[in-house]
């Protein structure tokens, strides 16, 4: 491999305890040679701290972000410290595959990429609704890739050109979630800097085990949606009425039940196939309720540059 350009994995944490052992293994298994850490604790309560310093090494950084509560003011912070020429982003519950780093930094020898999104698989589940949001693969970029407005990476799996920063600034700091469009729209809608997806660099990610998790999740999409809409101008997601939840629940229980049953009793299905419509249209309605409730702030337009070098005299 003859193109080896420095990386930076940066890794905001949260209360990232029980994740940590496993995200530092996976990430000491990298295959590029040529990569640092830089892990920021966005101000935790339990061992994260602890443990963060217990890896501290030449190639593993430890920053705290704990003046403000969200995952991008503690990327911020990351790319503040960060010494790569592309940076490369993931989660604490996140568990990159060996090659990751090798696969997601390829198409960077094209001078025109700015932007790498690689794949978001599930880690292995048992659970009826982690089979639910694998099989209509809810963590997939492909999904975000094929966004009507634009098309965008997932932080949990995105490098991004450290010169894309330099043009237009760092995340929002105070936004809680949507980041990842905003700061990929910008930088595709204000530059001439392209996105390319590598399937093969794939990030392994969890998905929800509980109905309360599961709705969490959904409402922080509907959020992001209202968020998006007041900053970028995207339509807003239609939020069915009572008569369309009502005739879906209708035509589940006397056509889709049934012969879902059927084909459980002759192995042809499983478990999730007789719920799949309720639980997808759980997952509309706190959607809705995310979007209807979300309120953007003033301070949660605010972009963080790049601080101006100092000119050497």
């Amino acid at each position: 491999m003859s193109f080896l350009p420095s990386v930076s994995v940066i890794v905001p944490i949260y209360n990232g305890e029980s994740d940590l052992p496993a995200l530092l293994d996976y990430l000491n298994a990298q295959t590029y040679p040529n990569f640092e850490c830089v892990l920021v604790d966005n101000n935790s309560h339990d061992r994260t701290a602890e443990l963060l310093k217990a890896a501290e090494s030449d190639r593993i950084r430890v920053f705290n972000q704990s003046q403000i509560q969200s995952s991008y003011a503690a990327r911020n912070l990351g790319i503040l410290n960060a010494t790569g020429e592309i940076l490369a982003f993931t989660d604490a519950d996140c568990r990159p595959e060996p090659n990751w780093l090798t696969d997601l930094i390829q198409p960077f020898i094209d001078p025109v990429v700015g932007l790498v999104a690689g794949e978001i698989k599930a880690l292995p589940g048992n659970s009826v609704l982690e089979q639910y949001a694998d099989r209509q693969e809810t963590l997939s970029q492909k999904h975000t890739l094929n966004h009507p407005f634009c098309a965008y990476g997932q932080t949990a799996n995105l490098a991004i050109r450290f010169e894309a920063f330099k043009q237009i600034g760092l995340f929002r700091p105070y936004l809680t979630t949507g980041g990842d469009a905003d700061i990929c729209w910008r930088i595709l809608r204000e530059t001439a800097w392209e996105l390319r997806f590598v399937e093969s660099a794939i990030v392994r990610h969890r998905h929800r085990t509980t109905l309360t998790e599961l709705k969490s999740q959904w409402r922080r999409y509907g959020r992001s949606n209202r968020y998006l809409h007041e900053l970028h101008g995207i339509d807003l997601m239609r939020e069915p009425n009572f008569s369309e939840y009502r005739y879906r629940l209708m035509r589940w229980m006397l056509k889709e039940f049934p012969i879902a049953s059927l084909k459980l009793f002759t192995g042809k299905a499983n478990f999730v196939d007789l719920i799949n419509t309720p639980i997808g249209l759980l997952c509309l309605q706190a959607r809705a309720e995310g979007q209807q409730q979300a309120k953007l702030s003033e301070e949660a337009r605010t972009i963080e540059r790049l601080p101006i070098p100092t000119p050497q005299s």
